[in-house]
């Protein structure tokens, strides 16, 4: 009998040191320098790739799901809903390959295109310029357009530009006349080529830079008076060097943003599974997509060298967590599920940028619907919207908001012997006075407690809305679509200014104060 009493009484001595850890105090600082969060850190990317396009986004017009012009009416809403501020297209690999031309005039008269990078299919290219920018109206969102640089020429890029954006007569305005469309749309967010490191032509930095600088001087005049903002195809994760000579070698008042890629991959040989993960894994997965702060300090701090007033932008305009694909699906089509790591995976991510709004300002999450870590899933007429989705719907507070930097020591999550962050944080205040605080608790385990003194924020009032779910491979399926939606948050009080929350584990939390 000594031993079962033994071993309760250790039981109890650690629950008892486990209840007396001292708590996380975050520091809020009303900083009048602080920088605005850029709505645009909030973007997405819209590849052809699988049933991003086809399949998801575009039905056609002859469709019996609801439609508006071929584009399905319940993603529209959907996004709109979301606060979508931008969406990225053609692609990703597929835009180097993409040759805008054989998008526009009558369907029927289009050429067919063999999407050669995800799965081989033929498209019909009935998704093309008009109904891309067409949409981005009706989402009230900025449309991001990739140009050709791998297999395009100076020549279409430039013909591009001036299709979208030209009000005058020229042959290129004529030509969008021609096809329906009398007043230019005005594309602000041009980026030359993508990942020119890899799919985008195997160039090295150098030779990049050259063709950078060739393209971009002839999509506008000297002073850039349709105030384009030329974005180049930034590194390849800690590619340090590719930044330093893009930055080095590119004037100033030909760059308006630069880009950089960064996916949270366990492994690109063995990427394991979308639901059926191990803590491990999951830890592993956290631990490539923290290193997200590195990269941006590290890549901000060569681009402050070269342009200490920050006029440059980050652009991470691709991000998100990429595991193997659902099974019975097409490989090429990248379709996985999107579970609770996911949710806990954009809530860090979306701190991280917060938190560096002096230099990151566009992000675009991979992708919006059906393809990596989407926020959208269809099946037919059916949609559903992911964990992630409401994540970035309870984070659309911080758009536009200024900046209150936070400092805190974050206690640590172990497993087999390494360590990561257990607690993530960011907090704003908008144009209404509102302070919104947004909490991740990265460990699968521990619940984690938090301090914060809120006294100085002149907010008194709170309400919360929390992301969690009973297992960390939780998600909505299409029988189940509302598993994971957010829900009120009563694990906090206010006393005296002093806020106390009680973080459960794997979870994602936002508070307003008023």
């Amino acid at each position: 009998m000594k031993k079962p009493f033994l071993l309760l009484f250790a039981v109890l001595c650690l629950q008892t040191v486990s209840a007396q850890k001292e708590p996380v105090t975050i520091t809020i600082k009303n900083d009048a320098s602080a920088p605005t969060i850029n709505k645009n850190i909030y973007g997405h990317f819209a590849e052809h790739l699988g049933h991003c396009i086809y399949g998801g986004f575009f039905v056609g017009d002859t469709s019996k799901i609801p439609n508006t012009n071929g584009v399905r009416n319940d993603i529209i809403q959907a996004l709109k809903d979301l606060k979508i501020p931008n969406l990225r297209w053609p692609g990703g690999c597929f835009a180097d390959t993409y040759h805008w031309k054989d998008g526009i005039g009558p369907k029927e008269q289009r050429p067919t295109i063999v999407n050669q990078w995800w799965g081989g299919v033929t498209e019909d290219n009935s998704f093309g310029t008009h109904d891309f920018l067409n949409m981005c109206e009706l989402l009230g969102a900025e449309p991001y357009l990739s140009g050709n640089v791998g297999s395009g020429t100076v020549q279409e890029l430039a013909d591009w530009v001036q299709y979208t954006n030209f009000g005058g007569k020229s042959p290129m305005s004529d030509l969008r006349r021609k096809n329906g469309r009398t007043e230019p749309w005005k594309v602000k967010y041009w980026g030359i080529g993508n990942e020119a490191w890899g799919c985008g032509g195997n160039m090295t930095a150098d030779y990049y830079a050259n063709e950078y600088r060739k393209f971009a001087t002839f999509m506008s005049d000297w002073s850039n008076t349709g105030g384009i903002t030329r974005i180049a195809s930034g590194s390849n994760s800690s590619d340090y060097n590719w930044t330093e000579v893009l930055m080095k070698n590119i004037p100033r008042n030909m760059l308006g943003g630069l880009g950089v890629h960064h996916y949270a991959v366990i492994n690109w040989d063995k990427k394991g599974s979308d639901v059926d993960f191990s803590e491990k894994q999951y830890f592993e997965t956290m631990q490539s997509a923290l290193k997200m702060e590195e990269l941006v300090t590290k890549h901000a701090a060569i681009m402050d060298k070269y342009d200490p007033e920050k006029k440059v932008a980050m652009i991470v305009d691709e991000w998100g967590g990429w595991y193997e694909v659902q099974k019975g699906t097409n490989p090429g089509f990248l379709y996985q599920q999107n579970t609770m790591r996911d949710a806990v995976l954009a809530g860090a991510t979306l701190n991280i940028f917060n938190n560096h709004a002096d230099r990151v300002r566009m992000a675009n999450l991979a992708q919006c619907v059906n393809v990596l870590q989407a926020v959208i899933l269809t099946d037919k007429a059916k949609m559903i919207t992911t964990p992630t989705y409401h994540v970035m719907k309870m984070y659309s507070v911080h758009q536009d908001a200024k900046l209150l930097p936070v400092d805190f020591k974050s206690p640590l999550y172990t497993v087999d012997g390494k360590s990561i962050p257990a607690v993530s944080a960011s907090v704003s205040k908008d144009q209404k006075g509102l302070v919104h605080i947004s909490l991740v608790n990265v460990d699968a385990v521990n619940k984690n407690k938090i301090e914060i003194d809120v006294k100085d924020l002149g907010v008194k009032n709170f309400t919360g809305s929390i992301i969690t779910s009973s297992k960390l491979q939780d998600y909505n399926s299409f029988e189940n679509p509302n598993k994971i939606i957010p829900v009120a948050f009563k694990g906090y009080e206010n006393k005296k200014g002093k806020l106390e929350i009680t973080l459960p584990p794997y979870s994602v939390l936002v508070l307003e104060g008023k």
